[in-house]
């Protein structure tokens, strides 16, 4: 019987220290996401100047239609070979998705470029 307190203490003991130093990186995590969101807002200033000068010009649809093509077709590629079915196995998720990757860069290279 005292040797299953003694376990049970030593559990206890081992969760506290993980209580510890689940607390130590929860505390080192919070206060690195306070200082990236300080550089963030000291940094705004220069990032919207930065982007006033040189992203003025920026893409026209078409090209940007066109780098949204190959860069879509290139991901699917890659999907294709990691998925280990080869370009046929799911067709038809495959061009569904191909088509709304093709939509969501398309439009974002439009208007981020």
């Amino acid at each position: 019987m005292a040797a299953m307190w003694e376990e049970l203490a030593m559990r206890g003991d081992e969760d506290r220290r993980d209580k510890n130093e689940s607390r130590k990186i929860a505390i080192v995590l919070i206060s690195l996401l306070v200082v990236v969101g300080i550089a963030a807002l000291l940094l705004l200033p220069s990032l919207s100047e930065f982007a006033a000068v040189h992203l003025e010009p920026g893409l026209g649809l078409k090209t940007a239609a066109i780098i949204a093509f190959f860069v879509t077709v290139v991901l699917f590629l890659v999907f294709a070979v990691a998925a280990g079915d080869g370009l046929l196995g799911e067709l038809q998720f495959m061009l569904l998705g191909f088509f709304a990757f093709f939509l969501i860069f398309w439009l974002m290279i439009a208007w981020i470029f």
